[in-house]
């Protein structure tokens, strides 16, 4: 694993680092929810990138915890953690990384290191959604053993935490 990738808890000033990754290094649908309007990285798309971390992450009781991912100290990504509800104890972790990181192992560094926070913070399950063409994400949860089952247009991987791989 890579020795020089790391998760930090996103704050507000970490936010605006993370918009500045985003901008320069993924599309606006790679990294939020689809808003109605041009392509690109519009003002409106900025400050609705903004407002759904605010409200998500960095709420007065937040519905996720999200992370920047760091190589070094540059901000490359992010990476949360999420509650499922009604399912105890589960978490479902998701991730982005800029295009002009793929490919190099920071996306498996930060898998392993969503499962140990998750397993550290006391979960039992960490859960997984991709879509069938995401191959990237196939490889990484095939890395540690999990094989993802594919329902639809929706591929889903369930990682047991309780069993230490």
């Amino acid at each position: 694993m890579r020795s020089d990738v790391t998760l930090r808890l996103l704050d507000h000033a970490l936010l605006e680092e993370l918009l500045r990754t985003a901008v320069a290094d993924a599309d606006p649908g790679e990294v939020m929810p689809p808003l109605p309007g041009p392509p690109g990285w519009t003002a409106a798309r900025r400050q609705a990138f903004e407002r759904f971390h605010r409200s998500r992450s960095l709420a007065a009781d937040p519905v996720e915890r999200t992370f920047a991912v760091l190589v070094d100290r540059t901000v490359v990504g992010a990476a949360r953690l999420c509650p499922v509800a009604d399912t105890p104890a589960t978490v479902e972790a998701g991730l982005w990384i800029g295009r002009s990181h793929r490919g190099q192992g920071i996306g498996g560094a930060v898998l392993d290191l969503l499962v140990r926070r998750a397993r550290a913070d006391g979960s039992a399950a960490l859960i997984v959604h991709t879509t069938p063409d995401n191959t990237a994400v196939h490889r990484l949860i095939t890395r540690i053993g999990i094989a993802p089952r594919r329902q639809g247009d929706a591929v889903t991987a369930h990682v047991d935490l309780t069993v230490t791989r």
